[in-house]
């Protein structure tokens, strides 16, 4: 995961406007991950371009329109959030736990996370979109969740960091899914996900990284699953 600096799209599909997060790098010799910010001079660059925020504001209204089942599973999905919302943290170690029991659990697939570990106005950002707050979040997995087909994500490696500022949780993963429109199209993506923590130790920012573009990303979602290979 040490110097991955572009973001996943398919996670937080339905935010809006962008800014690139931290890129990462790994102290030599040592265990701790760093963070550093994009510098202004290349914030330009990594700027989503408008033509692809409008993109993803249509592909958020047509999950809006084939959306048929979201308000069938609404009551489930608050039931499980609650129920996990007992979840605390008195050390870093601790979130390490509760994160990895949420990737255990698939929480993105599932839409069932540790919500209490969440700062209320976390920062939540990818390549695409970004906003602050754990309610909308919460939003966006009811919205994105009953649209997956056959889904999974696989964690592949969690660990606790720290810079000279902040103490952190990265985790890498693999998400795979198709998703329940008429050409049944196959989100692939290999990702990580930074999860950077206040004095409190709550999540203050979530942001994903990924192996392909944003426009790759963007283009799974509109490619029928026939005829690709099987992955």
């Amino acid at each position: 995961m040490a110097g991955i600096c572009r973001q996943n799209p398919i996670l937080h599909l339905l935010r809006t406007t962008t800014q690139s997060p931290s890129n990462l790098h790994r102290v030599h010799g040592g265990a701790r991950w760093c963070c550093c910010s994009v510098s202004p001079e290349n914030e330009n660059k990594t700027r989503t371009p408008p033509l692809l925020r409008l993109a993803v504001s249509g592909v958020t209204e047509l999950l809006r329109l084939f959306s048929s089942s979201a308000q069938d599973n609404r009551a489930d999905y608050q039931l499980k959030t609650e129920d996990r919302d007992e979840n605390s943290a008195s050390d870093i170690d601790d979130v390490l736990r509760i994160l990895k029991a949420d990737y255990e659990n698939a929480y993105f697939v599932t839409g069932n996370f540790s919500s209490a570990i969440y700062a209320e106005d976390c920062l939540f950002e990818d390549p695409t979109i970004r906003f602050r707050g754990k309610e909308l979040y919460s939003r966006n997995l009811k919205l994105l969740v009953p649209f997956f087909d056959s889904p999974s994500i696989r964690l592949q490696k969690i660990e606790k960091g720290a810079n000279m500022e902040t103490d952190f949780v990265a985790a890498t993963w693999r998400l795979r899914t198709y998703l329940k429109l008429p050409w049944r199209p196959l989100i692939s993506v290999n990702g990580s996900t930074i999860y950077e923590l206040d004095e409190k130790l709550k999540i203050v920012r979530h942001a994903e990284s990924w192996d392909v573009t944003a426009l790759e990303a963007i283009g799974q979602i509109f490619t029928p699953s026939i005829g690709r290979p099987n992955e």
